[in-house]
């Protein structure tokens, strides 16, 4: 199929991106664990650390799904829609946890990387179901964009949280 033929180092390369980012997440959640505990820290941690793994797990969710051996474009063109769905309904659920937590009052950054950019890789993800048919080239670059921004934000909501914690360690906040 030529649609996504020719994608496949691109979407092994994020997948695998990923994949190993989702085991480093755990061993930094792991390394924190020890500190005591913060007030209202369980809320927090849905609403800025949860989704980074989520974000990481889409990304190799839809990496595999692309790079499957599709014989036409119905089935990852659903694909492409129920995980931007999904996605889009989670980051709604995440700005709502957002607001609703007390433990750390949110920047635009934060607002920014755990909210808007992300709600708009889900929304590229799901529109990208409908748009395949009419022009699959730009469409599958959108596809890829949509899996790279995640990953992106990611890695940057993972460095955020750890350098947070390390400072507010330091800081004598806790």
């Amino acid at each position: 199929m030529g649609a996504l033929a020719g994608r496949e180092n691109f979407y092994v390369i994020v997948g695998s991106s990923a994949g190993a980012l989702i085991g480093l997440q755990f061993v930094v959640i792991t390394l924190i664990a020890n500190r005591p505990a913060v007030t209202d820290e369980a809320q927090a941690g849905d609403a800025f650390a949860t989704p980074t793994v989520v974000h990481f797990g889409a990304v190799l969710l839809l990496s595999a799904t692309a790079s499957a051996p599709w014989r036409e474009l119905t089935g990852p063109a659903i694909s492409f829609g129920v995980l931007g769905l999904i996605g889009i309904v989670y980051e709604i659920i995440v700005t709502r946890r957002m607001r609703t937590q007390t433990a750390y009052t949110p920047q635009l950054e934060d607002w920014l990387f755990h909210a808007l950019l992300p709600f708009v890789a889900y929304a590229t993800l799901a529109a990208s179901a409908y748009a395949i048919r009419s022009s699959t080239t730009i469409t599958m670059f959108a596809v890829a964009a949509a899996a790279l921004l995640p990953l992106f934000i990611g890695i940057h909501n993972a460095w955020d949280t750890v350098t947070y914690h390390i400072f507010a360690n330091k800081s004598g906040r806790e």
